[in-house]
């Protein structure tokens, strides 16, 4: 029992509705699929409409010409570039092809050979001719030769002029004495007691 005193608001009939704040519980709600729905059906007519009939409209075609011009600048660069590149590649080959190759030994200077003409001459004259000797032993000891023997030539006959040396230290004197007479035959041989032999044979002059 309370201890407060009752009022018109305890007398509440049994059979009585509820009323005031009292509130009937309400249905679960349901989620609402119909604007997803919506949405879905009208994507896929659009999708269906832009298959079929926006490559009769020419858009495709459109498109791809689009995507060729802007591969076109592309391919040119890149054919223009192995031109450009190859160019100093065969600049720098001419070049290279073109430097003088080093030696791969250094040229042999031929020391010149140097003319002694204090050796011993002998002229001896075997064309017959009277007085040919003396003339040709005038004639290189005004060169500066030292003349020795002149006389007749007695030994096997000559058909031609030749000028015998002693080895090839006296090579060099006799091509000396070869170019002041004008006798090309130059034979070597050491039968003779003097280096330098000159006989004249026919014809000589």
């Amino acid at each position: 029992m309370t201890r407060y005193a009752r009022d018109e608001f305890d007398k509440v009939p049994e059979t009585a509705s509820r009323q005031g704040v009292h509130r009937a519980a309400s249905a679960p709600s349901r989620p609402r699929l119909w604007p997803l729905l919506a949405v879905g059906i009208v994507a896929l007519a659009i999708g269906v409409v832009s298959f079929l009939f926006l490559p009769q409209l020419g858009f495709t075609q459109a498109g791809s010409q689009a995507a060729t011009s802007l591969e076109t600048p592309a391919a040119q660069e890149a054919s223009a570039d192995p031109s450009a590149s190859a160019e100093p590649s065969a600049s720098s080959e001419a070049s290279a092809s073109t430097e003088p190759e080093p030696s791969a030994t250094p040229s042999a200077t031929v020391p010149t050979a140097v003319v002694n003409k204090s050796q011993g001459l002998a002229v001896y004259n075997g064309a017959g001719t009277a007085g040919l000797a003396g003339r040709v032993s005038s004639i290189v000891q005004a060169d500066g030769w030292t003349l020795g023997q002149v006389g007749n030539w007695g030994g096997t006959p000559q058909q031609t002029s030749v000028i015998f040396y002693a080895g090839a230290a006296q090579q060099a004197n006799a091509e000396a004495l070869s170019k002041l007479l004008n006798i090309p035959t130059l034979v070597n041989s050491a039968e003779f007691q003097v280096p330098l032999v000159v006989v004249l044979g026919p014809g000589f002059k």
